[in-house]
């Protein structure tokens, strides 16, 4: 008898932990969405400024130089926004997404391959994007095809 009695208040010091614990993770799952949407308005922000910047300041014709700065912006609120849909999915699910992970991270590498500077880059480091492609590629539809079945 005093065993399951030891057994069952291990049991409810247990159970209270790891709701406190859950407790923690939603107040820092919803502090981290909060700050994100806060990234990206200022990304937003700073996009603007740019835009507005580049538009009319830069002389005619020059204004595909820095097209690719402006594409970089773009992605970077892109990631940020797939980030907030991380974090807000698992405060809904209580589970890290693995498929929205992995979207993220192929949108992280083909914003750095968009914008790259072939000339100023050595072979490797582009064979380790394309692997990195490669595997994120492969990752995806392993997780999209047992998902869908």
């Amino acid at each position: 008898m005093r065993r399951l009695l030891k057994a069952i208040l291990a049991t409810t010091k247990d159970q209270n932990f790891m709701h406190m614990i859950e407790n923690v993770e939603v107040l820092v799952s919803k502090v981290l969405s909060l700050l994100m949407v806060v990234v990206i308005l200022v990304a937003i922000g700073d996009l603007g400024f740019f835009l507005y910047k580049e538009l009319f300041t830069i002389p005619y014709g020059k204004f595909n130089t820095t097209l690719y700065k402006i594409f970089g912006l773009f992605l970077n609120i892109l990631i940020a926004l797939e980030i907030l849909e991380n974090i807000t999915g698992y405060l809904r699910k209580h589970v890290i997404q693995v498929e929205l992970v992995i979207v993220t991270s192929l949108i992280a590498v083909a914003r750095k391959i968009i914008i790259l500077d072939l000339e100023k880059v050595p072979g490797i480091d582009i064979i380790g994007l394309g692997i990195a492609i490669l595997a994120l590629s492969i990752s995806y539809l392993i997780i999209r095809f047992s998902t869908s079945k």
